[in-house]
């Protein structure tokens, strides 16, 4: 039997057929379903935003092709509208390095604050984050409060000349193109509800990142496992079992659960038993609550 951690030579094709079935739900979404019943075409929308952002971290991690150039030109429509993909690659790439996980300046995904900077925030800034970090929140003010926060680190970065930084956004640009494009000239559902399909493509990868990692002493107990094999597993091409992905990362979507269910307490083991059996618990846990206040419980400056 081959040897799910070797990454494949070749075309993988479950990816590649993944992209064509993304896309064509994306059209399907947009055009016929939003003309038959357009809360059913938004919500479709909203799958398929949510699904290519899946995809395009596939594409980071040197899937589907050899060539990552090819790679990156499978998923260049910009369909989630607010995030250009050359930012998303240099920050997630930065992301694993797994000594600095969760650390509130170092780790691009944190959501953890410096316990300085949240006690100099405003109240009502504080509430905000508070209600941001239960899973409720997380689904409804999410998206845009981390869009404000990325953007800023981004326009400060940028006014200190980082021309990386520039250049990521600007080839957003073009990336937009062919979806306003096509929101112009062939579907037929209105800007706005694009818009919100949008947004709530970004809600729906907010239920991944939720309790993705948490604050603990040791790395290795910073990643979560979580145990689901529904819908939104697929969805997140199996990124829920996290643990796993940041141990190889160079392994395609599709080999991630024959890996953990293969060596369960391996894995179990090196994470410290940060688990959950499904994405029903973590709702029923945390839908209403958080599970680590907003600064973060453990972080001292070096």
């Amino acid at each position: 039997m081959a040897d799910p951690r070797r990454t494949p030579r070749g075309i993988e094709w479950p990816t590649l057929g993944l992209l064509v079935l993304c896309y064509g739900l994306w059209a399907l979404a947009t055009t016929w379903v939003a003309a038959w019943f357009l809360p059913i075409g938004i919500a479709l929308t909203m799958v398929a935003v949510a699904l290519h952002s899946s995809l395009s971290h596939e594409v980071i991690h040197g899937h589907p092709f050899g060539s990552q150039r090819l790679n990156a030109a499978l998923v260049f429509p910009a369909l989630t509208l607010f995030v250009p993909y050359l930012r998303f690659r240099d920050t997630h790439l930065a992301h694993h390095v797994d000594a600095i996980l969760t650390d509130p300046y170092d780790d691009p995904e944190s959501n953890y604050l410096d316990p300085e900077v949240w006690a100099g925030l405003r109240r009502p800034m504080q509430a905000v984050l508070a209600v941001n970090n239960t899973l409720a929140g997380r689904l409804l003010l999410g998206p845009l409060v981390g869009q404000i926060a990325f953007m800023a680190s981004d326009w400060r970065a940028i006014r200190a000349g980082d021309r990386r930084v520039l250049a990521g956004w600007l080839w957003h640009i073009p990336a937009l193109l062919p979806v306003l494009w096509w929101l112009w000239a062939v579907a037929q559902m209105p800007v706005w509800a694009y818009v919100l399909g949008a947004y709530g493509g970004l809600s729906i990868l907010k239920i991944r990142t939720f309790l993705e990692h948490q604050a603990h002493e040791r790395a290795r107990g910073r990643t979560v496992i979580i145990e689901d094999r529904g819908p939104l597993a697929l969805i997140f091409l199996n990124n829920n079992l996290h643990v796993v992905h940041h141990m190889h990362p160079r392994v395609p979507w599709y080999r991630l659960p024959a890996l953990y269910f293969g060596n369960r307490a391996r894995y179990l083991s090196r994470n410290e038993g940060y688990a959950y059996r499904s994405y029903g618990e973590v709702f029923r846990r945390y839908f209403w609550r958080s599970k680590d206040p907003v600064p973060h419980p453990l972080w001292r400056r070096r």
